[in-house]
């Protein structure tokens, strides 16, 4: 088909960590599949290959205050711009679809829809109402309160603003299985669903030159996220605790802790096996001698972290809510969702049964070379053929098999 132009809209600092790198990952790569890319975003902090930006949060060269003004207005008033800047644009290029990032779409699919443009809304997470009472329920289990603005903290305003995106868009794209079922369940149906994926940067993961994991005297698993309820801390640190492992080996916490939650688990992250390291630049080395990454998330879209160890050898210990792609027992170990009994037992597997670490992970890196960003833009690509040529594939476009538990 001829080369396709799209309007991505993002709505925050595009190119930081987080959602605005996976944004970032994406959008070069769908460069580089030919397609032709208009950028709308809040500010953008890395160069990227476009044919076109729109900084919408900048003026005269300074960056708008987004904690200042609140996300949600930033959000909204980057949706403004955007919808404004389409109208011109389309008048005189085709705009074959507008790809667009929650909160901060309604008027640009809207504007979308009148000039008879295809619209994809991103979803990042499962759907935002199932995702603020798995999150609630947990915390209240808990006893943790979330700080304000978190963004899994319940929003009333918010969900209603995306629900509206939700019905205005004409496909909803989700990086995995979960995503996808959590719409279904509230009532969507396959026809506006398309699972796609998100990737890795070969440059920045990769397995080690001299790989030393399987004769290894010390069991290394990394924990590598927010430390939030949501990302299951207190599921890991209990299966890590439970497990023979945790008497010789060592436990890497990568990353924040929420203030509250930290306290509740202070006695348990006090353990000489348990390496606090919070944030840090060298997540790659960690994975690297890492025998594992493990993480017993509730809610996820589809993590990033899941095609990061995948590259670097790191065998993934995952909830089947992760959103990673893998298979049980083929190359990776996984558990129902709080199961912290079957996540000591898998650890110990590991930690005991070097020959099952060693097939694990060479099942997990021969299937890794389907899960760079590259291969991320060629299925997005696809995806967009496929709205623009009026097809619906209920499980999008083949990809690799998740959860086959």
């Amino acid at each position: 088909m001829k080369r396709m132009n799209v309007l991505y809209s993002f709505p925050l600092r595009f190119g930081m960590t987080g959602t605005g790198n996976l944004a970032w990952q994406m959008v070069n790569a769908l460069a580089r599949q030919g397609v032709d890319v208009y950028l709308s975003c809040g500010s953008c902090e890395r160069q990227v290959d476009v044919t076109a930006i729109k900084q919408t949060l900048v003026r005269h060269g300074i960056k708008l205050p987004i904690k200042l003004l609140g996300i949600d207005y930033a959000a909204a008033l980057h949706d403004r711009i955007t919808a404004s800047w389409l109208e011109k644009l389309a008048a005189g290029v085709r705009i074959d679809v507008v790809h667009c990032w929650p909160v901060g779409a309604q008027e640009t699919l809207k504007t979308a829809r009148r000039l008879g443009i295809k619209t994809a809304v991103e979803r990042p997470n499962t759907h935002t109402g199932h995702a603020y009472r798995v999150v609630q329920q947990e915390c209240s289990r808990l006893g943790v309160k979330l700080e304000k603005g978190h963004s899994h903290k319940q929003n009333e305003r918010r969900l209603k603003r995306e629900l509206q995106e939700y019905d205005l868009a004409d496909l909803l794209l989700c990086p995995s299985r979960q995503v996808k079922d959590s719409f279904v369940k509230e009532g969507f149906g396959d026809e506006k669903l398309a699972i796609h994926q998100y990737g890795f940067d070969p440059g920045v993961f990769s397995e080690p030159l001299r790989d030393t994991r399987v004769k290894s005297d010390i069991f290394r698993v990394a924990f590598v996220g927010s430390g939030e309820p949501r990302k299951g801390l207190h599921y890991a640190l209990d299966a890590w605790l439970g497990s023979k492992a945790s008497n010789h080996g060592i436990l890497y916490i990568c990353g924040t802790i929420l203030d509250g939650y930290r306290e509740m688990l202070a006695e348990k992250l006090a353990h000489p096996s348990v390496r606090q390291l919070g944030r840090t630049g060298n997540v790659a080395e960690i994975m690297q001698k890492s025998h594992a990454l493990i993480l017993p998330s509730i809610e996820e879209g589809s993590a990033l972290v899941t095609y990061e160890a995948r590259a670097c050898g790191a065998v993934l210990l995952v909830s089947d809510a992760c959103g990673a792609r893998c298979i049980h027992m083929h190359d990776s170990l996984v558990h129902k969702v709080g199961d912290t009994k079957a996540l000591t037992e898998h650890i110990d597997k590991l930690y005991s049964n070097r020959e099952l670490f060693s097939r694990l992970q060479d099942n997990s890196l021969a299937g890794a070379n389907e899960l760079t960003w590259e291969k991320a833009g060629q299925i997005l690509a696809g995806v967009y053929e496929d709205l623009l040529n009026g097809k619906t594939d209920s499980d999008g476009r083949k990809t690799a098999g998740q959860f086959a538990l």
